[in-house]
């Protein structure tokens, strides 16, 4: 009997449940503060919904099989295409432009590393309908927000910011054909991990972007904040033109004051053939994590998975690394109690009274434990503290002569008798104050 997790699975014990639930808040509470709406799909769908969109190729990397139905289907490895079918099917119904957020559990059959699992939860915000920089401005201020409620700054995070209509026209602007561009994409893409040697084997043969050089494609992948950029693309009018989006929305987050989160770098290309616009990938600072966010534009995916012509944007964040990154920040919040009160009874005679007591409390959205079998006081006591609860509350014969209860505040060391038809109103008030 196998008694571990699959490969690349979790077990989330309390602990990590309670970190997994703080993250979720978050992402909830910051996606609802810029009026975005929460959906859901199905974590089963049609294999060809992902083929369709990435081409056969991803199958490698997905959990799929036949069902019962004798139908190729696929758990998710991502949510976009879920959400592509959905907006088609009501999309002369839904009003413009639709704000909406997810938070799927996602899953691919990949090669697990520090960042990467098999599963993984993933916080996805769409803005669909609107095609201006201000939608791609929006998206990334909520991406940022996201980060800053959880306590991280312009020095702990950083967004890299590019276009991939800004980036196609400087690659012409060098010389580099249309037929080279998949293959400038995928070195410019990958620059800053090669090695010198690496760079020179490329310059020392002809490839398909000729007559732009290897020289041209590091030059182009140097340039750093909008400045640079700027300068860059004023040789020409062309060059010019093609940075309007992303000057606006640069400029829109600046207008925020988030741009001292922001760094204009062209290297951002997106691996997702799909994307047509501005995309941005978030990393920490120090850059020893994957991504923790990464996203932009993709104005033509809706028509090409669900023949609806609609432009969008969406970005998603995953909870590994996220973690990982709150865990070495120190932002992970202090394990709470996980109940308020601990009622203790001296004799059996008192159970009944604490049974009643408790379920008063229950009812008043207090959360109660107690002893489930007899044992000593002493001992009850030591299992409310091991609960790091505030209130112990104990019920014995000369308590209930004079119809009253012992309220024990274990962080203080205070106690108190008082009448207990007022146990519930007294807790409260103590909870509150």
């Amino acid at each position: 009997m196998q008694t571990q997790a699959l490969p690349g699975f979790r077990d989330f014990y309390p602990a990590d449940l309670a970190l997994r639930t703080h993250i979720f808040q978050t992402w909830r509470s910051v996606a609802a503060r810029y009026g975005f709406e929460e959906y859901d799909g199905p974590p089963l769908e049609p294999l060809d919904l992902y083929t369709a969109k990435s081409g056969d190729e991803i199958v490698g990397q997905l959990y799929n099989f036949t069902d019962k139905g004798d139908r190729q289907v696929a758990l998710r490895p991502e949510m976009t295409p879920t959400l592509a079918r959905m907006v088609a099917a009501q999309a002369g119904k839904l009003r413009k432009p639709i704000r909406w957020f997810s938070i799927p559990q996602l899953f691919r059959y990949e090669r697990q590393q520090r960042g990467r699992l098999r599963e993984h939860f993933q916080l996805n915000c769409d803005l669909i309908g609107e095609a201006g920089p201000l939608g791609d401005a929006e998206l990334i201020a909520l991406a940022i927000d996201v980060l800053r409620a959880f306590g991280l700054g312009p020095g702990d995070v950083r967004v890299r910011l590019s276009d991939r209509r800004v980036l196609s026209k400087l690659l012409q602007h060098r010389g580099v054909p249309p037929s080279g561009m998949s293959r400038a994409y995928e070195i410019i893409d990958k620059i800053e991990r090669l090695r010198k040697e690496q760079i020179d084997e490329l310059s020392s043969r002809p490839d398909v972007f000729a007559p732009a050089t290897v020289s041209d494609l590091v030059d182009i992948s140097r340039i750093r904040g909008w400045d640079h950029l700027e300068s860059e693309l004023a040789h020409s009018s062309e060059l010019s033109k093609s940075g309007g989006h992303l000057k606006e929305t640069y400029e829109s987050l600046s207008a925020m004051g988030l741009a001292e989160f922001v760094d204009v770098d062209l290297t951002i290309v997106r691996g997702l053939a799909y994307y047509t616009g501005v995309v941005f990938e978030v990393f920490d600072a120090r850059r020893t994590l994957r991504a923790i966010c990464g996203g932009g534009r993709y104005d033509d995916l809706l028509d090409a998975v669900g023949g609806v012509q609609l432009p969008a944007a969406g970005f998603g964040m995953g909870d590994v690394v996220l973690g990982e990154l709150l865990r070495e920040k120190g932002q992970i919040p202090p394990g709470g109690a996980s109940i308020d009160v601990f009622m203790a009874y001296i004799t059996r005679e008192d159970l009944p009274h604490v049974l009643t007591l408790a379920h008063q409390l229950r009812d008043a959205a207090v959360r109660v434990e107690y002893a489930l079998t007899p044992q000593a006081v002493g001992k009850q006591l030591k299992l409310a503290d091991s609960r790091n609860v505030r209130f112990a509350v104990v019920v014995g014969p000369d308590e209930r002569a004079r119809d009253e209860i012992l309220i024990k505040d274990l962080r203080s060391g205070s106690q108190e008798s008082i009448p207990m038809n007022s146990l519930a109103n007294t807790i409260k008030a103590r909870m509150n104050g």
